[in-house]
């Protein structure tokens, strides 16, 4: 409430000044200090630039261009793909034939942690998995650049009581547990999420890997404790890979399920529906299967064959230590190093040595 200062109220010396209530002022203050905690909490927080236009700018002829080409338009559906250890983001477009290309792919330019998916708040560790994005995730205001949210924590996450917030695909080169981009990849990105939106689709789905799902990738990293998880997303990244056209997912029993041959959202810890069978994708999983259990042979026997020439070369290197260790000894060096080599003492003087030429 504003009002006038009151003679009566000890104002007097302030005339002609509107004054705040103390409680409008402590009001004012604690909101003050809940925005600070709120910023300094927030792993990629955003917030409204007063005049800034920079979410309206249009797509460059160049872009809109190269669209037409493969067949697209800027308000076409779209796939976002996220891989950690190639440092790339790949934007898809859905064209007239009905299935996905590959029209752009961007460096990112950094990530938080390690390969692996985030488990709670401030553990500086950027996601995986799979969401949705909506027109409601985007954030044309960021204090970095511009920026949409992954989602996190989705379904999956909220299932297995994983926390975290403000998870951000965003400009300005700088993450603590974001994908961050340039400025100008997000902004080619923003505004391609933006006009697939203005063309009336109601979503687009982002799919985050901690590398390409290859079998011989998976086997580098085949003592992971993430192993299953991996296997899971596994599914969906092949099915896209096949049909180049986005998996529905949804979460039952705790994981992941793709294309569930049901209607309606399922219990993210119930029983899992059957799924729509997919012979190539049977085939190719029996496959990869079969190819990462002979890679995962193959890169365990070279671990173990490492290991064994660190242990000969190590007990070779101990074996001339010891050597030239004992030569030390015998030539005034101590003897006492090694107990097996002991001094020689008879009491009597050692003989002269015998002449070269009386040598028979």
């Amino acid at each position: 409430m504003l009002r006038k200062p009151n003679p009566e109220r000890g104002n007097a010396s302030y005339p002609g000044l509107i004054l705040v209530s103390a409680s409008l002022f402590h009001r004012l203050g604690a909101f003050v200090i809940l925005c600070w905690l709120t910023v300094g909490l927030a792993a990629c927080s955003s917030f409204v630039k007063a005049g800034d236009n920079r979410h309206n700018q249009p797509l460059s002829g160049a872009v809109v261009q190269g669209l037409r080409n493969m067949g697209s338009s800027a308000n076409e559906a779209m796939l976002v793909r996220i891989f950690k250890e190639e440092a790339v983001l790949e934007v898809w477009k859905r064209t007239a034939s009905g299935t996905y290309k590959l029209f752009k792919a961007y460096e990112i330019c950094a990530f938080s942690g390690e390969l692996g998916p985030k488990f709670k708040e401030g553990d500086r560790q950027s996601p995986e998995g799979f969401s949705t994005i909506t027109p409601g995730l985007l954030h044309p205001k960021s204090n970095y650049y511009l920026a949409f949210n992954t989602g996190f924590p989705n379904k999956f996450d909220r299932a297995h009581g994983r926390t975290g917030s403000n998870l951000m695909v965003h400009g300005d080169c700088s993450s603590s547990g974001c994908y961050a981009m340039t400025d100008q990849g997000v902004a080619e990105i923003y505004a391609l999420a933006r006009d697939s939106f203005k063309g009336g689709n109601t979503s687009f789905q982002l799919q985050i890997f901690p590398f390409r799902m290859t079998t011989a990738n998976l086997a580098r990293h085949s003592s992971s404790p993430h192993m299953d998880f991996w296997k899971n997303i596994k599914t969906g990244y092949d099915l896209f890979e096949l049909t180049k056209t986005p998996p529905a997912w949804d979460v039952c029993e705790g994981r992941y399920i793709f294309n569930p041959a049901s209607s309606g959202p399922l219990n993210a810890l119930g029983p899992c529906p059957p799924v729509i069978a997919n012979a190539a994708l049977t085939a190719k999983q029996q496959a990869d299967n079969a190819t990462l259990a002979s890679q995962s042979e193959a890169a365990q026997k070279a671990t173990d064959r490492k290991a064994a020439e660190d242990a000969a070369l190590k007990q070779r290197s101990e074996a001339v230590s010891g050597f030239f260790g004992g030569i030390g000894g015998m030539f005034g060096g101590n003897p006492g190093q090694d107990p097996n080599i002991k001094p020689v003492i008879s009491g009597k003087p050692a003989s002269l040595p015998t002449p070269a030429n009386a040598r028979p």
